[in-house]
């Protein structure tokens, strides 16, 4: 299913006209960066421009992050949702652009500007499409806040009943690997879970010298750290993709004695929901065994992030089509699974959709700036690609879901 080509053309020449002032717009947020929790200027200016298109936005009882519906709204058909996220990185911009941030210490180094801008233009022009009468189908705006941190502010969307009502999302996130024109799709997990994995081990301490003579805790938690990422993988299938690895191992503070305690920090990653769903009760269980032969007492907790994100085969293909419908058969890019987390995936786990990468790199730059660097940045043509992507998204999903139910 594409695009009437006509259609195709319309949506492209109105997603043109706004592409100077979307650039603005994201320049504009590039330079005054907000983290997560605090999106409270980024709000306002979504919220202002929406309201100067005669659209109804509403703000987040959190005070950061709005929804806005445009279009329909018919009993038996739920609405198709777009979702940016808000939020900048505590990370310092080191670009030297006229858009550098200008808050010390904080920049949009993971493209969430771009998202933003994206989203608000096919917000734009869906407006001007629902009021010609070419939007059939209900679509809403997510404008989410604070998606860098765990367990991330879709959560505070979902609790807001920005899902009552849909039955669809589709989100893109900036791929600086790919080109400009160029939409990366995967079916099944594009992400993984994202959980933080806290081991503490307690002792009597005692003298190096007679460790059999109290719990020889620094031995017990380097046994620890080597053994349980390998005993995960021998109780999970492997095809899961279900990861551990430490960032932070500490005990002691003297070569000749033995410390009353040692912790031990990491990330345990995850590609399959189901198994991800099991993992809080695992872990733990096998911290236990490991150590149980040195005597030493446990607090092992897995604190909860992000589920993975598993695209759905209907909605990836209907991605698809508005992909060729808009940018051409050659524009699809397979996109290979990320281990980071992101919370889309909230979404995901209540209503079919899917995120998209979208290519931001310059055509022929051999060099890509990457995510979460100070120095990334895009190439701004990927914003009315996005633009014209969601929109085509958002107009065939109607048809689609007219063509599942027969009606």
């Amino acid at each position: 299913m594409h695009l009437d080509s006509e259609v195709a053309a319309e949506v492209d020449r109105l997603a043109k006209t706004y592409a100077d002032e979307l650039i603005v717009f994201r320049r504009d947020l590039h330079a005054h960066p907000e983290p997560s929790r605090e999106e409270v200027r980024t709000t306002k200016a979504v919220a202002d421009r929406l309201l100067a298109a005669g659209l109804t936005p509403s703000t987040l009882s959190v005070g950061t992050g709005l929804t806005c519906d445009i279009g329909p709204s018919a009993p038996h058909m739920g609405r198709v949702a777009l979702r940016a996220d808000l939020d900048a990185l505590r990370v310092a911009d080191e670009k030297s652009v006229a858009y550098r941030s200008t808050r010390p210490g904080v920049c949009h180094a993971c493209g969430h500007d771009v998202h933003t801008a994206v989203v608000l233009g096919a917000g734009l022009v869906l407006a001007e499409l629902a009021a010609t009468g070419m939007l059939r189908h209900g679509v809403r705006l997510i404008f989410q806040p604070s998606e860098e941190v765990i367990p991330g502010g879709a959560l505070d969307v979902i609790e807001a009943g920005g899902l009552d009502g849909v039955d669809q999302i589709f989100g893109l996130h900036c791929d600086p690997r790919l080109d400009v024109g160029m939409v990366g799709l995967r079916t099944g997990s594009l992400t993984s879970a994202a959980d933080r994995v806290h081991v503490r081990l307690t002792g009597p301490g005692g003298h190096t010298a007679r460790p059999h003579l109290s719990a020889d805790l620094i031995h017990a938690l380097g046994t620890l750290v080597s053994q349980l990422p390998s005993a995960l993988s021998r109780r999970v299938d492997p095809r899961s993709g279900l990861t551990l690895v430490w960032g932070r191992v500490h005990a002691g503070a003297a070569a000749n004695a033995i410390p009353m305690e040692g912790e031990a920090e990491g990330t345990l990653r995850c590609l399959d929901a189901r198994v991800w769903e099991t993992a809080a009760d695992l872990v733990p269980a096998l911290v236990r065994d490991i150590v149980a032969p040195y005597g030493v007492g446990v607090e092992a907790e897995v604190h909860r992030g992000v589920p993975p994100v598993v695209n759905d085969p209907l909605a990836v293909s209907l991605m698809q089509d508005a992909v060729e419908s808009t940018l051409g058969r050659g524009a699809v890019a397979t996109t290979e699974q990320s281990l980071g987390g992101e919370d889309f995936a909230w979404y995901l786990m209540r209503v079919r959709g899917c995120m998209a990468r979208l290519g931001v790199r310059a055509p022929g730059n051999p060099m890509p700036y990457d995510l979460h660097q100070g120095t990334f940045d895009v190439d701004e043509h990927a914003i009315v690609v996005g633009v014209r992507l969601l929109v085509a998204a958002a107009l065939l999903a109607g048809g689609w879901d007219e063509a599942l139910t027969g009606s």
